[in-house]
């Protein structure tokens, strides 16, 4: 069976399921788009340009019904968590009569997380939804019925951003409807730096203000805090960054007193949502004991809610709810024009010479096959530098216009990832905390010795795998600096123009697509490489 799913909202996707196989999913922000955008005509054309034959079924993810076309009363909402709550039509597209399925954003969550998980149909599990509007506990029984056990908090994802708003003078407090979709990530990195466990009694207002049972808090609503301490006081302010850890603490408490209460120990957990990015929750979730396992897949956000659709859909027409899938999954690099033989300098490809630059300190761009699925850069969309100076991890902050409080993280060689930040299962898609055990690494420690690692091995991605190899010979490290490859705001980038002139714009030493290294040769860094006697071998 052939499915073919789109997510109408933000985040927006295409995905393409086959006889229980993700093919690719095509996320609308990629390819430099604005962060959490939705689908556009371009990107149905470039889900068309990926399949060779009509779908047998088209999926719509269900929406907010105020956004909805009218007269699109046959497509889901967004809340609903029962089969029966499918929508099933037909229509015809490219000649050919096809069934038309829709089920809930909900939905979505739930099927995504179960789906991709390692978790056999049939085994009962827990799911937990939490993101900027749903905050609820799920259970799922042998027969893929789905339970709601209850709502733990409303807007989670929402009231934890508000936090980051009210210390913001930059976010308008007045006109805005929600919480912008970037400031929950931040504050995950700011809750960092704080040193103190108690809050004070005005930080227990605030905190009892923002988690209020109530269905929307709207940002006009944090007037009632303006004479607050940390109201617009700026996120630099040490007091506000200790504020941010207490409350990201008494947050993820609330969820978790809510299972301890309601849930029986021992099963398995599924995580979705967009809070299942936030790594230190991620953690406390493994960490508690309470659950027999945790899963959460690299596309938890509202990017793999087109994946849920169609596995929902697959489930429903096949009784199979399992796709076997790679995080490696959108689409190709695309060679849309040559690189400029008057800014860059090519070299034939090699590890070896890779390695042994960014052991020279020169920071690079990393593009290899299809990029990554979800928001995080796995290896194939990334910057890579050395991990050992603090000054690296400043100049990756300059270089990626944003604020120096945001961590950077590192990859590592899955068989050194107990050594150096005791980390002794794969973790393949930076979505846990682990604390560093040696003080080597400074470019990848966060201010309180944590860092959001990513594992690789021989099987996960074997370039990437091998050009840290190959950086271990030199250094003894088999770690590497790894963020996105992304202009501000934007997506992967995923075109070789793109690639040429974010690296002039924001002056990376060079950039490596598919084995071949261009290296910009009016960087500093670069020509002091060049001075210690070494050539281009090929020099185009």
């Amino acid at each position: 069976m052939k499915i073919l799913s789109y997510n109408p909202g933000h985040d927006g996707a295409f995905a393409y399921v086959e006889d229980g196989r993700l093919v690719f999913s095509i996320e609308a922000e990629k390819d430099s788009r604005y962060r959490h955008s939705s689908l556009t005509v371009p990107d149905a054309f470039d889900a068309l340009a990926e399949i060779q034959n009509v779908p047998d079924v088209l999926c719509r993810g269900g929406w907010w019904p105020g956004d909805l076309p009218h007269g699109q009363h046959t497509m889901a909402d967004y809340r609903g968590s029962h089969r029966d709550q499918v929508v099933v039509s037909q229509r015809r597209l490219l000649g050919k009569t096809i069934d038309v399925f829709s089920s809930s954003h909900e939905r979505s969550h739930i099927l995504c997380a179960f789906g991709m998980s390692c978790l056999p149909k049939g085994t009962p599990c827990y799911v937990l939804i939490w993101e900027g509007v749903i905050g609820a506990f799920y259970e799922i029984d042998a027969d893929l019925n789905v339970k709601k056990i209850g709502d733990a908090m409303q807007e989670p994802g929402h009231r934890y951003a508000m936090l980051y708003a009210l210390a913001d003078p930059t976010f308008d407090k007045i006109n805005a409807d929600y919480s912008r979709l970037s400031d929950a990530g931040k504050l995950m990195a700011i809750a960092s730096f704080s040193k103190r466990s108690q809050a004070s009694d005005e930080e227990d207002k605030i905190a009892s203000f923002l988690m209020q049972d109530c269905q929307h808090l709207k940002p006009n609503q944090l007037e009632v805090l303006k004479d607050f301490r940390h109201y617009n006081v700026g996120l630099d302010d040490p007091e506000f960054r200790n504020f941010a850890g207490i409350f990201s603490d008494r947050l993820f408490d609330r969820f978790h007193r809510f299972a301890t209460e309601n849930l029986k120990k021992g099963m398995p957990l599924l995580i979705s949502g967009g809070c299942g990015l936030n790594c230190d929750w991620n953690s406390k979730w493994k960490d508690s004991g309470f659950f027999a396992d945790v899963f959460v897949p690299p596309v938890a956000n509202d990017s793999g809610s087109a994946i849920g659709t169609a596995i929902d859909a697959q489930f429903h027409f096949t009784g199979n709810p399992k796709v076997t899938w790679d995080v490696y999954s959108g689409l190709q690099f695309s060679h849309n024009e040559a690189v400029d033989a008057a800014c860059f300098d090519e070299w034939e490809p090699s590890t070896a010479t890779v390695a042994d630059m960014l052991a020279s300190d020169l920071i690079l761009g990393w593009a290899n096959g299809r990029y990554e699925i979800g928001p995080r850069a796995l290896g194939n969309r990334s910057i890579l530098a050395e991990p050992f100076k603090a000054s690296t991890r400043e100049r990756l902050n300059v270089i990626k216009q944003r604020e120096q409080f945001r961590p950077i993280a590192p990859v590592c060689l899955e068989e050194e990832a107990g050594k150096w930040f005791g980390c002794h299962l794969p973790s393949p898609f930076m979505l846990y905390t682990h604390r560093a055990t040696t003080d080597v690494l400074a470019a990848v420690t966060h201010v309180n010795r944590t860092a959001r690692l990513q594992t690789v091995s021989a099987l996960t991605n074997r370039p990437l795998f091998d050009l840290l190899t190959a950086f271990k010979e030199l250094t003894g490290y088999g770690v590497l600096c790894n963020t996105s490859l992304n202009f501000k705001s934007k997506g992967f980038i995923n075109t070789m123009s793109d690639l040429s002139a974010y690296t002039m714009q924001h002056e990376l030493d060079g950039f490596v697509v598919e084995g071949r290294i261009y290296m910009r040769k009016t960087s500093i860094g670069y020509q002091t490489y060049l001075s210690g006697g070494k050539r281009p071998l090929a020099n185009c």
